[in-house]
């Protein structure tokens, strides 16, 4: 029962350290700048969190697959195999879960005070110095509500983790996954205790996110 568990956090860990890198880029350059095309790549960011999980991981599947653009590259310049690993959950995972780290972090970012950054630019700061000091200082309380929901956006991943990753024990079995087959092979004894131990994870978490945002709200007044 374990090592789904261990694995989960492992991938959703990775998978969030990326989608925080990428949501906080795309979210700056497609915000802060004047980007072409902005809507079409709005569209493109969100399109995995309408989509189902299954169309999802199929488009995953063509790509990363043998005879995709990405996994037969990888075939042939390393030898090395996406499809079936726990990488693939991991690519699963940050692409499910990037929408949510977008979506907070540009709410996060529109809501900065623009007048703060001008003032900056007129005392002859660096655009690289207005976002480090002014802009993600300000945008931090979006950024950490976006870091929380794609971490359990990432470790409740189900079906684009299936279709990429399989459900092999031990080796890319997650809590999902190891829930379903649980409950698809009559073990109700260890589907409940994992889905008691994700509901009771995931309410912790999200509880104390609230808790930390009613606190800082309560000191900012």
């Amino acid at each position: 029962m374990l090592e789904p568990i261990f694995l989960s956090l492992r991938i959703a860990s990775i998978a969030t350290v990326f989608s925080f890198f990428l949501g906080v880029f795309l979210a700056y350059i497609l915000n802060k700048r004047k980007i072409p095309g902005k809507n079409f790549w709005e569209t493109l960011i969100t399109l995995p969190m309408i989509l189902p999980p299954s169309v999802t991981g199929y488009f995953l599947l063509i790509l990363l697959g043998k005879r995709g653009a990405i996994g037969s590259a990888l075939i042939d310049l390393f030898g090395f195999k996406i499809i079936f690993t726990w990488y693939a959950a991991v690519i699963a995972a940050s692409i499910v879960s990037l929408p949510l780290m977008y979506q907070n972090v540009k709410a996060a970012f529109l809501n900065v005070d623009p007048s703060y950054e001008r003032a900056a630019r007129t005392l002859g700061s660096s655009e690289f110095r207005i976002f480090w000091t002014i802009t993600f200082p300000l945008a931090w309380p979006g950024i950490i509500s976006g870091i929380v929901l794609s971490f359990c956006r990432a470790i409740g991943e189900f079906g684009a983790t299936l279709m990429v990753a399989g459900n092999i024990p031990g080796k890319t079995q997650t809590v999902p996954t190891a829930i379903y087959y649980a409950v698809e092979n009559g073990n109700s004894q260890l589907a409940n205790t994992l889905v008691l131990i994700m509901a009771v994870f995931s309410f912790v978490l999200i509880l104390t996110l609230n808790k930390w945002l009613e606190k800082r709200n309560y000191l900012g007044k």
